[in-house]
């Protein structure tokens, strides 16, 4: 996992890291609010120009529900040019392939010319790639267009100081020119090997931000430091400079870290679950929709697995087995029973290579994952989502509670069938407490990191690791 002090994500995936950079004030932050939806709009309404000879009603109400879906557009502008290409066409295959099937369902789909939507299905992402690309060409041009930089200096020459200076000078897009740090230490107590600018002392911060025309001061002192970060904004209350908190815990390893308030005091975040407010409510549809659906179409290899399980040893069809749910509470897992024993005791051996617990159908149950199935039917009870941190049995969550920083904190949602962990090559045994600790950094990543777009992403991945992994047994 990278240094939590130069990047609080772990992960590509997550949307907050341009809004960090970029700021929800910035003129780019607004275009890119609209370019995808737009885009997508306008190249629709020429296709309806270029097949009917005019702008049809179905095809402007078609784009109006596309703007619709993709308003705000995802901001991209930090992403290498080959990682934003590849971001949107696996987001325009989610967004066509809802329309499609809308479309076939509500039989709208007559009303559009064949060509011309197969044309669109490929020249929309293609149009916005190159709109993309056009944006990150002018970019530049447009953030002096929209005012001249804005000099800045940072108060605390200390860890959370530095990351966020590194975050200002390596953010290409950003209307922020740091100007330099002040702190009442030495140069030389303040040297780590890395060159950073110390203009002065504490004493001397207000009479250069006057002189200096400083328009945005970060002030990154210790949170313990009370009167002195007093004393600091009493003398800066003779400048116009902006002036922002920097909070010493941002350095460290934050789960969903933001700000908010609480009753009208302000409040920071430090360890929350991503489900909240209406990421919950998605959700829960997404998982009651999806498994539903599933469980459906699942259902005859249920009833052939059952059965199959039923001739090939005695013993229940259905293994259940207690395991940790959400907020740490013990849950009901079933899983399709591929051992000759149904441990669930307070001493558990995971299954290992060549275990002669498991039995000649459960090898293969277990080696295609079709022993998960039933999990499906936990996920209708609430029990459980379809992507998340595996569940662990009792014991194990047990023993490595105490021997891994944090690992509790992977129960702050639903334990999933199948998750980020999973699909990164930790599916299986653990035999080493390094795998286990790698599998629990892969959990929090994601709960630092959901978003819709990954849990469709792991499903996908997850269908497709079913058919080549040879980890589980």
């Amino acid at each position: 996992m990278p240094d939590t002090s130069l990047a609080l994500s772990a992960s590509g995936t997550s949307p907050r890291r341009s809004s960090e950079a970029l700021g929800k004030g910035n003129l780019l932050h607004a275009i890119e609010a609209v370019l995808d939806p737009s885009v997508l709009a306008l190249s629709l309404w020429a296709i309806s120009i270029a097949f009917e000879g005019r702008l049809l009603p179905p095809y402007l109400i078609l784009s109006v529900l596309v703007f619709a879906i993709t308003f705000p557009g995802a901001e991209r502008l930090h992403l290498p040019a080959w990682k934003m290409a590849t971001d949107v066409v696996v987001s325009w295959f989610f967004v066509a392939s809802l329309l499609l099937i809308l479309g076939v369902i509500t039989d709208y789909i007559s009303d559009f010319s064949r060509a011309g939507i197969t044309l669109w299905l490929w020249a929309a992402p293609a149009c916005q790639i190159g709109a993309r690309l056009a944006l990150r060409a002018a970019a530049p041009y447009l953030v002096r267009l929209q005012s001249p930089p804005q000099r800045a200096v940072i108060v605390g020459a200390n860890e959370q100081g530095k990351a966020l200076a590194y975050r200002l000078l390596n953010t290409p897009y950003t209307n922020i020119e740091l100007a330099g740090f002040f702190d009442d230490r030495s140069r030389e107590r303040l040297s780590d090997g890395r060159n950073f600018s110390v203009l002065g002392d504490m004493a001397s911060l207000s009479e250069f931000v006057k002189q200096n025309r400083i328009q945005v001061i970060y002030l990154s002192l210790p949170m313990t430091s009370q009167p002195r970060i007093l004393q600091v904004l009493d003398a800066l209350k003779d400048t116009t400079a902006s002036i922002y908190f920097v909070p010493d815990m941002f350095v460290t390893d934050l789960i969903q870290g933001h700000t908010a308030t609480m009753c009208g005091m302000p409040v920071i975040s430090v360890c929350e679950t991503p489900f909240t407010g209406k990421n919950g409510i998605i959700k829960w549809a997404s998982d009651l929709a999806l498994s539903a659906l599933i469980l459906v179409l699942i259902s005859p290899i249920l009833l052939l697995i059952a059965l199959a399980i039923r001739f090939d040893s005695p013993g229940p069809v259905i293994f259940k087995q207690r395991r940790y749910g959400l907020d740490g509470e013990e849950i009901v897992v079933y899983k399709f029973r591929s051992m000759k024993v149904c441990e669930d005791g307070g001493a558990i051996q995971q299954a290992q290579k060549n275990d002669d617990r498991i039995t000649r159908l459960g090898a293969f149950l277990r080696k295609t994952s079709l022993d998960e199935l039933p999990q499906f039917i936990n996920v209708l009870q609430g029990r459980m989502s379809i992507v998340g941190p595996r569940p662990h049995a009792v014991a194990h969550n047990e023993l490595y509670r105490s021997l891994i920083k944090g690992y509790m904190i992977r129960h702050k949602v639903k334990p999933g069938i199948t998750g980020w962990a999973q699909v990164n090559g930790f599916r299986g045994e653990t035999e080493t407490l390094d795998k286990m600790q790698s599998r629990i950094d892969y959990d929090l990543d994601y709960l630092r990191n959901w978003s819709l777009k990954l849990d469709l992403l792991i499903i996908v991945r997850t269908v497709l690791l079913v058919f080549k992994d040879r980890s589980a047994y």
